[in-house]
């Protein structure tokens, strides 16, 4: 029989249902993958093992009494530590923040346990989630379980970690800059950006009032070893919630079932190339053809203006807002946003950004009209080596560089799915569909299609067994 770790968040739910096994095993289970797995891997800051079991018992008694259950009854999921969970701390990853205990739930925390769900721990993520980088100045480095000296990226890292791992098979996270697409491919898993607004986002604490950048930018959104997983996630997390005036009460709606338009990038402007990766989009490109759809390599309209808008407004809004939040950084993220800042905050650069974002959105929509989506790598390279991106100046923009993929949906507020698309060098590569805004389950359909396809490695995996020193997180 297959360990319930192994399992995903679909499956375990549906066994939890027909009373095949019951949620206090499921969650032991991952309790004790948990305690086998993470002293290797350091991408569980917080366990709550104490509340998930009592949580499980409940859930067992409504199966038993054959209460109505929500769809992710009795099935453990973690948490990145930048969404609130009631009565714990939420760090944002700063030492800083090491006393910001909350009394609400983030909405998508408040809404995945309303489907039946039982947070079990908090992942790792950099200070602030400002780094593509999983290594935090309060809970330490995490490592990647393909390779401990390469990357997980960020700065949704420790999550994609402990999906990938076993040690979870459903997680939240969040993205501004690729920070849930980023992690997925360097790990192995899945994951979507919504368009912005469709899930909500808040927090309590000074940092709940965000920049204008983040409010256009940024979206929370789930991780999981399948896209069908993501989607059960995602049409959970879904809607209009009274604490975020920006989310919207749009519905998810299946696309009409027909052949696809899918504009390939393989080798995306703006940058170098590994002909590897390039070689594994087309694999993917390939995979979608022989499902019969119709993929043509192509430029949209609208891409190097796309990546200029993300890095104007990225850089500024961090240049301008330096030092009120340098306090809450470790030397290790400070000196990153210095090398990748510009000298000066400049007022009329950032307003032209802004016209020219709303110029590219109108592009990308037009172009939408034609094509269903794009597939490009998520990254152009390979995950690089730990401490890489605050080596140098050139290090902080090559990675920059190497990420460029994930800006469009972040600075257009569009969709984007990352799905694992196989393995170079045992470094796992993934790919990105991006669709036109409110289309996220046509960008899921897609990224199904390649899952199906068996380009990409098995998951959950086991890590190298060196261990790192790590916070205690008993609780």
């Amino acid at each position: 029989m297959t360990d319930l770790w192994a399992l995903g968040a679909s499956e375990l739910a549906g066994m939890i249902r027909a009373r095949e096994v019951t949620s206090v095993e499921v969650v032991e289970a991952h309790l004790a993958r948990i305690e086998s797995v993470n002293p290797s891997v350091n991408a569980i800051v917080e366990v709550v093992a104490k509340e998930a079991l009592t949580d499980a018992a409940a859930v067992d008694l409504a199966v038993g009494r054959g209460d109505e259950l929500g769809p992710l009854a009795g099935v453990p999921i973690t948490v990145k530590d930048n969404l609130d969970m009631a009565g714990h701390v939420t760090t944002h990853g700063s030492a800083a923040l090491a006393e910001n205990r909350v009394t609400s739930d983030s909405p998508v925390v408040e809404r995945i346990r309303a489907a039946g769900a039982i947070p079990i721990a908090r992942t790792n993520l950099p200070d602030l989630g400002l780094r593509i980088h999983t290594d935090s100045g309060i809970h330490g480095l995490t490592l990647n379980p393909w390779d401990p000296a390469r990357t997980t990226s960020g700065s949704s890292g420790g999550e994609a970690v402990a999906l990938v791992t076993g040690m979870s098979p459903l997680g939240l996270g969040n993205d501004l800059g690729g920070s849930l697409r980023n992690p997925a491919t360097c790990c192995s898993i899945a994951a979507i950006k919504p368009t912005t607004g469709r899930v909500p986002h808040a927090v309590e604490g000074e940092l709940a009032d965000e920049g204008p950048v983040s409010q256009a930018f940024a979206a929370d959104g789930p991780m999981a070893r399948t896209v069908a997983d993501v989607r059960l996630g995602l049409q959970v997390l879904s809607g209009w919630h009274v604490r975020d005036p920006i989310s919207v009460p749009v519905p998810l709606e299946e696309p009409p079932p027909r052949p696809r338009r899918v504009a390939a990038l393989p080798e995306p402007p703006g940058g170098s190339v590994d002909p590897r990766v390039a070689e594994v989009t087309r694999a993917a490109a390939g995979a979608l053809t022989e499902a019969g759809h119709h993929v043509e390599e192509l430029v949209p309209p609208g891409w190097d203006e796309a990546l200029a808008v993300w890095e104007v407004l990225v850089t500024q809004e961090l240049r301008q807002g330096f030092e009120l939040i340098e306090p809450l950084l470790s030397a290790d993220a400070a000196t990153l946003l210095r090398l990748i800042m510009p000298e000066t905050h400049d007022p009329d650069e950032v307003a032209g950004a802004w016209l020219q974002r709303i110029g590219a959105m109108r592009i990308w929509a037009e172009f939408f009209t034609e094509w269903d989506a794009v597939l490009t790598p998520t990254w152009t390279e390979l995950p690089f080596p730990v401490g890489y991106d605050v080596s140098s100046a050139e290090g902080a923009r090559n990675v920059l560089e190497m990420a460029r993929p994930v800006m469009p949906g972040n600075a257009l507020g569009l969709p984007s799915a990352a799905v694992p698309a196989g393995l170079v060098d045992g470094l796992p590569v993934g790919v990105l569909v991006t669709g036109a805004a409110w289309n996220e389950l046509l960008c899921l359909e897609v990224a199904e299609t390649i899952e199906a396809s068996g380009l990409a490695p098995s998951t959950p995996i086991d890590p190298p067994q060196s261990r790192v020193t790590e916070p205690d997180i008993s609780g």
